[in-house]
């Protein structure tokens, strides 16, 4: 989840909250205020009546014009005792004057008289609809609510996208970066401290990383061709020897067996190297390439050299599986596929490639399914098969993890199946 959808989803269900809680106090506060004046209005008018009441004077109707009501009767001392003294609640009550029920607020009161009896004087007077006050209330809060939030969320995405400015020129920065190319650092001289640190460790860490990656650059070059030269050096002297006529056939065969350890070495060394190229990213000549192409160039060899092996090959090209990357990491990654499959293959066997659009696909028939949690791993041999040096797949691994390609193994039907996903 992005950090804006992070920080609008928690915004908006804190206000969510806090907007129903304030929708609730205003309607309580609404209620209780209104409630109150009319509670007052009441108080007033039940006064003047017990004022009247005990003072003799002639009562006034017991409906009159503003739709009030009161009815005034004995008590009896029990009665009055077990009620309280004045209270008020809502009711629906028939209005004399208008012919109809409506919502009242009544008050209704016990006083005692001058001779020590009681009476229950009960006024009512109209009030307004709750429930209609329920509705108005609540469709202009839900307008207000929606209105609210949408302007906060408004403001706040401005605030955020306006503040953040920096951070998402840093990520877009670090997400370009790549070692080796020239790329213009970052600004440091940001308002936000926090920025402005951000940019100044990420300059620095380009920098230290620019440094490293030429020092690597130099290692690898000065390695290869220090290592290659002797190693080519004990090869040719070892092939003149062999040619000696005075050499017995024993020592002969040690000079062989001595021949092929260097050239496994030789090859071991060279794909060492590529590796450490592979994952300093080393090779920059990225083009459009179609593998389905590149691959015919190089399959009539592997032919001619596992002729002996009479292995079958089938080739389904549905569409030209094109990628962006280095003619020569691409020569690599399919040649190693290739060679394992030759290598791998029973005698008289078959190896089926299918290129689509957007997938390669390489199947050669074999006893049993490898480790495939192991299978791309340096140096992890399944089988010990001469002249290996465990790292063909590991190259094709590496080389597809730095191009983002997606590469899988699987053993299905008596069949190993490599398949690579752009």
């Amino acid at each position: 989840m992005k950090l804006f959808h992070l920080v609008m989803w928690r915004m908006s269900a804190m206000l969510v909250v806090i907007l129903t809680c304030w929708a609730v106090l205003f309607y309580l506060a609404v209620m209780e205020e209104v409630n109150d004046e009319v509670d007052d209005s009441l108080s007033d008018y039940a006064e003047s009546l017990i004022i009247r009441s005990l003072s003799g004077e002639k009562m006034p109707d017991t409906s009159n014009g503003s739709n009030n009501q009161y009815f005034l009767y004995d008590v009896s001392a029990e009665y009055a005792a077990s009620y309280p003294k004045i209270s008020y609640r809502d009711e629906m009550v028939y209005i004399t004057a208008k012919g109809e029920t409506e919502p009242a607020r009544i008050l209704m009161t016990i006083f005692q008289k001058d001779d020590g009896g009681y009476m229950e004087l009960v006024v009512y007077t109209p009030t307004i609809e709750k429930y209609d006050l329920q509705r108005a209330i609540l469709g202009w809060i839900v307008f207000l609510y929606v209105l609210l939030l949408l302007m906060i969320l408004a403001v706040n995405a401005w605030v955020f996208y306006r503040n953040m400015r920096p951070l998402y020129t840093l990520l877009k920065w670090l997400e370009n970066y790549r070692l080796g190319s020239k790329r213009e650092p970052l600004d440091e001289s940001l308002r936000i401290v926090e920025f402005r640190k951000l940019n100044e460790a990420a300059n620095l860490f380009s920098e230290r990383s620019e440094q490293l990656y030429e020092q690597q650059k130099l290692f690898i070059g000065n390695a290869s061709h220090e290592m290659q030269t002797p190693l080519a050096i004990c090869r040719n002297r070892l092939e003149m020897l062999m040619e000696d006529d005075t050499l017995t056939e024993k020592q002969l065969s040690e000079l062989m067996k001595t021949h092929r350890t260097l050239e496994n070495l030789t090859r071991l060394n060279k794909s060492l190297l590529l590796l450490c190229k592979i994952d300093n990213r080393q090779f920059t000549d990225v083009k459009p390439i179609c593998l389905n192409e590149l691959l015919m160039h190089y399959l009539d060899d592997y032919k001619e050299v596992y002729a002996y092996r009479r292995v079958q090959v089938n080739v389904h090209v549905e569409d030209c599986f094109q990628l962006e990357m280095s003619e020569a990491l691409a020569t690599v990654l399919l040649t190693n596929l290739l060679k394992n499959a030759f290598v791998h293959t029973s005698e008289g066997g078959t190896i089926e490639l299918t290129f689509t659009a957007s997938s390669f696909e390489i199947r050669n028939t074999g006893e049993a399914s490898l480790d495939k949690n192991r299978i791309f791993e340096r140096f992890y041999k399944e089988g010990k098969k001469e002249g290996s040096t465990g790292l063909g797949l590991a190259l094709v691994d590496s080389i597809c993890k730095a191009y983002r390609l997606n590469l899988s193994y699987r053993f299905e039907n008596g069949m190993h199946i490599f398949t690579i996903i752009s």
